[in-house]
């Protein structure tokens, strides 16, 4: 009756949180039970000295004897075996609670593969592995070895599934035993094993690893050497060049990229101030390379022409700012003035003016 009354109160608990449970498939069934399994193995684990207190007494061994196959342990294990919010494990744990409860009291010693006993034969929401679909068919190729190694069962221990092989990359056809037309070839073979090797980088199709063995071509490659094999194709070495404007092309292998020139640079054939088609304004050509004029030195800063106004070089141009003890104060220099020297009646506006150069 203790028994009854103890896994009644667990089934009616559970019952409750099934009401609330929507068929939702996003939890494969297998996958769930097999949790369910898990947790219930580790429920062993975690109850298994919980009524050894370390004592060596008649008392104490005749009580721990009783626990480890009792009602009061199995009703510990699964109330832990699905979360809370689990709803899902719970609806599958109040269908099936029964078969746990007879392999607990019943079944341990005759079938000690709980999965098995409860998921596969039981349950029937899992196959065996290399099986698949409500009948658990065998998967293709050997039970053992589906798809040669090469692939996975879809299905594969499952209630669902075709049982067809999805190949891994590289391998098709229904066996998984042929090699991808594109990028691999075939290594090894006999009846029941295939090897697919990647091919050289440069090739599209090939028989064997090297670029020699290349039956066709990947973009970016061309058969030119004396081989017979693929090579890389300078795209930069065209005309017109594939890059354009401020850009020089660099090439890579299979490909190209376009480098941004330097900035002395207007157009380039490659990168540094060396490499420069002609020189941009506020650069001059000199010994090969394009360097910073300065304008400053050299007289060409025009637009400095306002008294108290100096000249500061900067790369590729200059720019003009009040000389030293001077501040731009609504477009003139004025002499920079103690506090207590600034002139009555100035303008909010020219006492907060706070610019001072010009870059040209």
């Amino acid at each position: 009756m203790a028994r009854c009354a103890q896994l009644c109160l667990l089934i009616v608990a559970l019952m409750v949180v099934g009401r609330h449970v929507v068929a939702s498939h996003g939890d494969e069934p297998c996958s769930m039970c097999r949790g369910i399994v898990e947790n219930f193995k580790k429920g062993i684990e975690n109850t298994a000295k919980k009524n050894f207190g370390g004592g060596n007494t008649a008392w104490e061994a005749e009580r721990v004897a009783k626990y480890e196959q009792s009602e009061t342990r199995l009703v510990e294990i699964l109330e832990s075996l699905c979360d809370k919010t689990a709803y899902a494990c719970h609806a599958m744990l109040e269908q099936h609670e029964e078969h746990l409860e007879k392999w607990w009291f019943h079944k341990q010693r005759a079938h000690p593969d709980l999965y098995s006993w409860f998921c596969v034969e039981m349950a029937k929401v899992c196959c065996p592995a290399g099986s698949f679909g409500p009948d658990c068919n065998q998967c293709q190729g050997e039970a053992t070895r589906p798809c040669a190694g090469n692939g996975r069962c879809d299905g594969d221990g499952t209630r669902r599934g075709t049982g067809l092989c999805v190949c891994h990359p590289g391998y098709v056809g229904s066996l998984c035993l042929e090699c991808e037309e594109e990028g691999f070839y075939l290594a090894q073979h006999n009846d029941t094993h295939a090897l697919c090797s990647a091919c050289h980088s440069a090739c599209k199709t090939c028989s064997g690893p090297q670029h020699t063995n290349c039956g066709d071509c990947r973009p970016g490659y061309a058969k030119q050497d004396e081989e017979g094999g693929c090579v890389d194709v300078d795209e930069c070495a065209s005309e017109p060049t594939p890059c354009h404007g401020s850009q020089f092309c660099s090439n890579t292998e299979g490909s190209y990229v376009c480098k941004v020139c330097d900035p002395a640079c207007e157009g380039c054939k490659a990168a540094g101030p060396d490499s420069c088609h002609k020189c941009l304004r506020g650069y001059t050509e000199r010994d090969g390379v394009c360097v910073d004029v300065n304008e400053c030195e050299e007289g060409l800063a025009t637009q400095c022409v306002r008294e108290n106004e100096v000249c500061v070089n900067t790369e590729g141009g200059y720019r003009c700012e009040c000389g030293p003890g001077f501040h731009d104060r609504a477009g003139a220099c004025k002499l920079v003035k103690p506090p207590d020297e600034e002139e009555v009646g100035e303008s909010d506006q020219e006492k907060t003016q706070d610019h001072n150069h010009r870059d040209l």
